[in-house]
């Protein structure tokens, strides 16, 4: 099962994404996740990275790709992809991958939620500086306000969470989304799911289109 997750800022596509993994025992392919390690390393590449993330910019694609494409060599099946592609170059970077390899995508999952809600989850959210545990000052706060639970260490908001950035991301996302969208729904793949609302009331949306791809391939690996 070979899985697209995509969504705008504070959409809850990496919450998802690990109950996926979970559940259907497939391997988690985070392009946030791989961006933010490679800007620890602390070298040039990070250096410059961190600029286009601070002021709420997509990095080039070029950099985008070898980076994804890199961890995906590693498993080419049974996978969910969270937050790529994100462009239409991505797309054609990834589709040509995928093509090479011989592989499919089964469901590209969109979830959606407003503007407003965006901005409402993502500038509420704080993060560990020394441990990363994320806080949120609505939803989830530190029991001592600025201090981890967890580790004891400063709980910041990141530069690229705060409302005026949101607001920027949230717009080149929508704006990049829609040769993309078009695409997928091309390939008969792409769903659409309302992000509003707690987190098991957007999983049960998403679950059933999960299970019902997940028992046609162990159907089809029966009969083979």
């Amino acid at each position: 099962m070979n899985i697209l997750i995509f969504g705008p800022p504070g959409s809850g596509k990496s919450t998802h994404s690990r109950r996926i993994i979970e559940k259907y025992y497939i391997e988690y392919i985070a392009s946030g996740d791989i961006i933010r390690a490679e800007i620890n390393k602390e070298n040039a590449l990070g250096r410059e990275m961190r600029k286009y993330i601070e002021k709420g910019e997509l990095l080039p694609d070029t950099v985008i790709n070898t980076l994804v494409l890199s961890k995906l060599r590693r498993r080419r099946e049974n996978f969910i992809i969270d937050g790529y592609p994100r462009t239409a170059e991505q797309v054609l970077a990834l589709e040509n991958f995928l093509y090479d390899h011989g592989i499919k995508i089964d469901l590209a999952i969109d979830i959606f939620i407003s503007k407003e809600e965006s901005i409402a989850r993502i500038s509420g959210r704080r993060i560990c500086k020394r441990c990363g545990t994320v806080y949120h000052i609505k939803y989830n706060p530190p029991k001592i306000s600025g201090k981890c639970d967890v580790c004891g260490g400063e709980v910041i908001q990141r530069k690229d969470d705060k409302p005026e950035i949101v607001s920027k991301r949230y717009d080149i996302y929508i704006n990049n989304m829609n040769p993309i969208i078009k695409f997928y729904k091309g390939q008969g793949v792409y769903v659409q799911i309302n992000g509003h609302g707690g987190i098991e009331e957007v999983w049960e949306r998403i679950r059933p289109l999960l299970d019902y791809i997940w028992n046609r391939e162990r159907k089809r690996e029966e009969f083979e």
